[in-house]
């Protein structure tokens, strides 16, 4: 049995959102975040980042997301294009993007005071270097003119893609006002599997 520690809102809503999407038995742990759970000595083995989610897969221990996302789409074939082909090469450059580039700007975007003393400054700057990322994912739907991010497929990508820019939506100009990747979020959004995750994690509005 699956067994994914997530905790709501958090980086695990991409893995609970492919979990239901693939319609595989699964079990949520929830990560008491309020009382510091994640750096408690037991998830620390789990994951000694102290971060969430983690996916417990049998005797697999698997931490970081689009690890999580990458392996159930390998493990449980429909989510990610043929290995070797040119469309799998675009599924792993936009996975890796999306967590090495936007979700690591968003991260400070949040989390500020990590970088510097001057937290709002940090947090500014990184509103301002996402705008243009977001442009990109807006030129790339509307380049290929698909209704998901890689195209006619929906992919491990697209949960990866919709919760990222679900964290933009208190910025002032958030993902939704891209006209193509606007779109884009309210069809991810409409899907029963994206419902039953908001209605389970309890999300509040705006979602995105």
């Amino acid at each position: 049995m699956i067994e994914l520690h997530y905790f709501p809102s958090n980086a695990s809503f991409a893995p609970h959102l492919l979990l239901e999407e693939m319609g595989i038995p699964f079990t949520l742990r929830t990560v008491d975040r309020a009382n510091n759970e994640h750096k408690s000595p037991a998830y620390l083995k789990l994951n000694p980042n102290g971060l969430i989610p983690v996916l417990v897969d049998g005797d697999l221990v698997l931490y970081e997301t689009a690890a999580i996302l990458m392996h159930l789409a390998d493990c449980h074939p429909g989510f990610a294009p043929a290995p070797g082909t040119a469309e799998r090469a675009q599924y792993y450059k936009w996975m890796v993007w999306l967590t090495n580039t936007l979700q690591a700007m968003l991260i400070h975007y949040y989390y500020p005071d990590r970088m510097a003393s001057d937290a709002a400054e940090v947090k500014a700057r990184a509103e301002a270097q996402v705008g243009p990322m977001l442009d990109q994912m807006d030129a790339e739907l509307a380049r290929h003119g698909g209704p998901w991010f890689l195209g006619e497929a929906y992919t491990a990508v697209d949960p990866l893609a919709f919760m990222l820019c679900r964290w933009t939506r208190m910025h002032a100009r958030p993902a939704k006002t891209r006209p193509a990747l606007g779109a884009y979020l309210q069809r991810v959004f409409e899907r029963p599997a994206t419902q039953r995750v908001v209605s389970k994690e309890q999300l509040p509005d705006p979602v995105f």
